[in-house]
C-alpha cells in the first residue's frame, strides 16, 4: 500500500527466524545428539558384560545418531509455504450511495405505502 511518501509497507507478522538465530538453533542441536551419542557409547561400554541387551541397544543409537543429527543439522532453514502476503492490502473504501434528490423525498403516492407491499 503506497504511503503519501510512495513507500511500501512490508508485513513481518510471518518473517523468518534470523540466520544468527537458525544456526545458533541448529549447532544447539548437534551438541546436544553428539552429547546422547556419547553417553550412549559410555554406557554401551559400561554395560557390556553387565547388561549385554541394553549395550547393543545403546550401541546401535551410538552408530545411527552421528548420521541423523548430521542431517537435522543440515536441514536448512524453515520452510514458510503459509507465509502472508508480502504487502498489506489497500483497504476498500466504502462508496456512498447516491440517494433521492432533496424535495423528491417522500412526495408522490407511492410515499405512504409501506416499502415491499404494493
Amino acid at each position: 500500500m503506497p504511503k503519501r511518501g510512495g513507500t511500501e509497507v512490508f508485513r513481518i507478522t510471518g518473517a523468518r527466524q534470523g540466520l544468527a538465530d537458525d544456526v545458533r538453533g541448529r549447532q544447539r542441536r548437534y551438541v546436544i545428539s553428539m552429547t546422547v551419542r556419547t553417553l550412549s557409547v559410555i554406557a554401551a561400554a559400561v554395560l557390556w558384560n553387565v547388561e549385554r541387551h541394553v549395550a547393543i541397544v545403546a550401541l546401535a543409537l551410538g552408530i545411527l545418531l552421528p548420521y541423523v543429527a548430521v542431517v537435522i543439522a543440515n536441514a536448512g532453514r524453515e520452510s514458510a509455504p503459509s507465509l502472508p502476503s508480502t504487502f498489506v492490502p489497500t483497504p476498500a473504501r466504502p462508496a456512498l450511495d447516491a440517494g433521492e434528490p432533496a424535495g423528491e423525498a417522500g412526495t408522490g403516492p407511492e410515499a405512504d405505502r409501506p416499502h415491499g407491499r404494493n
